[in-house]
């Protein structure tokens, strides 16, 4: 009777090691510097598919526990007309479950919300959905991010 009690603790130990070790992997995975590809966009019915190669640039940095974005135009202006964002906060990451917090932002309607996404990565590629709510802004969309690993 023991032995199978202490076998029955043994295989629940290695099984929730091992979702542990996923969840760890996908957090490793998850960290360093992403750029933006491109952005899809779907509000009130209308889709809106936003290149990110072509006069943008935004990268998201991703710490043991935080993330911050950092976006601007190419070409524009050198004074403070250069459409400049950013912002960050904590994240947690269970599973494909990525939840950021924005903690940072200049617009104060989307500071202190939360955004809940599903991540997926494949090699050096992370696609991000999931929906931007924001009542004060006026901002109820599904949004999807494909984001290439900068080296």
């Amino acid at each position: 009777m023991n032995t199978k009690i202490l076998l029955s603790l043994l295989c629940a130990a290695s099984f929730l090691s091992c979702n542990s070790a996923k969840n760890e992997d996908a957090a490793v995975q998850l960290k360093g510097t992403w750029q933006l590809l491109s952005a899809t966009t779907v509000e009130n019915g209308q889709r809106t598919e936003t290149d990110y190669t072509k006069g943008k640039r935004m990268i998201k940095i991703i710490n043991d526990t935080h993330f911050a974005f950092l976006n601007h135009e190419l070409e524009t202006a050198r004074d403070s007309s250069n459409h400049f964002d950013g912002g960050g906060g904590r994240y947690k990451l269970k599973g494909d479950e990525y939840t950021e917090f924005l903690d940072f932002y200049k617009d104060k309607n989307w500071e202190g919300k939360t955004f809940n996404f599903k991540v997926s990565i494949n090699n050096d590629t992370l696609i991000q959905t999931g929906i931007e709510k924001v009542e004060a802004a006026g901002v109820d969309r599904t949004i999807t991010e494909k984001y290439l690993r900068v080296e």
